[in-house]
């Protein structure tokens, strides 16, 4: 097929021209190796403010980086100029940091995402697939959660991917442009820091076990999360790239398809370690859902999408890669916009 109609049949990615927003980051890095494997031509648009050239470093001059905010329209044009493909994962993430600076969180979740929807608009980008968040079923306590049943946003962080959602259909609407949301939930996996005081549960529980300190529980410890490791939020991008194009113009659940509590969770990785002691529990955090565990007929229907890495394997592929370095070295290739001398491994 060719790579312009995005008809569901299988993709050849060979040559073609994409960006990765955020691609230096967390998912965005593992979303650039697959891309790379496959053969695609891939730009990155990073600031680096939460990404890492590491990264990135095992792939060489098979990915060109464009280092620039995505709060800079002209940064933006630049990333996307000769795209045929948008995959839009720069965010400012966590609850806990939209709490501490709304701001910060709208401006780069909302008006960046604007910013990028546009520029892939007047590069002629066939289609943008960007990332959404469970967060937007907000205050709704319905289980599991599903598209169309969502609630009133707990934090600024909730609203900023809401309002995203919104925006895609605003542009999907006025400019005819093919927008495909992806709601994750709980993703995890090799590369995520532990550091900061935004880390993620899962590397915070890591760092803490092997260290030989009590990981920090807010509240109970029996609200639950329905995690999903990192391979299964790449898969659903380049299925959502190659959907039909009946399947834009809306969000969809990608999640790992278990229930598990927060006390699970670190009973998991303290057994997977093997040292750590019992965990301690502090003051619930305020816009924090209590229970969130998705639906994903919907993602499966439209998508083709079904989780394949359950938890207990994704964490010890988590605990297994925790302090290794990024992947192994591939072939160089050329830069996008130009022909490719080596074809990656």
């Amino acid at each position: 097929m060719t790579a312009e109609s995005f008809t569901g049949d299988p993709l050849d990615w060979r040559e073609l021209p994409v960006l990765v927003t955020g691609g230096a980051g967390f998912i965005g890095s593992h979303l650039v190796d697959e891309l790379v494997r496959l053969g695609a031509r891939v730009r990155v648009l990073d600031d680096l403010s939460t990404g890492s050239r590491e990264n990135l470093a095992h792939l060489g001059a098979a990915v060109e980086l464009v280092e620039g905010d995505v709060r800079d329209r002209a940064a933006c044009r630049r990333g996307a100029e000769g795209v045929r493909l948008v995959f839009h994962q720069a965010a400012l993430g966590s609850v806990p940091r939209s709490m501490a600076d709304p701001a910060a969180t709208v401006a780069v979740n909302v008006s960046g995402t604007a910013n990028v929807f546009a520029a892939a608009r007047d590069a002629g980008a066939r289609r943008v697939v960007y990332a959404s968040s469970s967060s937007v079923y907000g205050d709704s306590d319905r289980l599991p959660k599903r598209e169309g049943e969502e609630g009133r946003p707990l934090s600024p962080y909730a609203l900023s991917k809401a309002m995203d959602e919104e925006l895609a259909r605003v542009f999907a609407a006025c400019f005819g442009q093919e927008l495909l949301g992806l709601r994750y939930f709980n993703v995890y996996g090799p590369r995520q820091s532990p550091e900061g005081p935004y880390a993620a549960v899962v590397p915070g529980f890591f760092a803490a076990c092997r260290a030989g300190l009590p990981a920090r529980i807010h509240g109970d410890g029996e609200q639950s999360r329905d995690f999903t490791f990192v391979a299964d939020a790449v898969r659903a991008n380049l299925l959502a790239a190659a959907a039909p194009a009946a399947a834009c113009g809306r969000a969809y659940n990608v999640a790992g398809g278990r229930r598990t509590t927060i006390n699970e969770l670190a009973r998991e990785i303290r057994s997977l370690v093997g040292a750590g002691p019992v965990p301690v529990h502090a003051e619930p955090r305020p816009g924090d859902v209590r229970h969130s565990a998705a639906d994903l007929a919907a993602a499966g229907q439209a998508l083709g999408y079904r989780p394949e890495v359950e938890l207990r394997e994704g964490l010890e592929r988590t605990a297994r890669a925790f302090g290794r370095p990024p992947g192994p070295r591939v072939r160089p290739r050329g830069p996008l916009g130009s022909a490719a001398p080596e074809e990656a491994p």
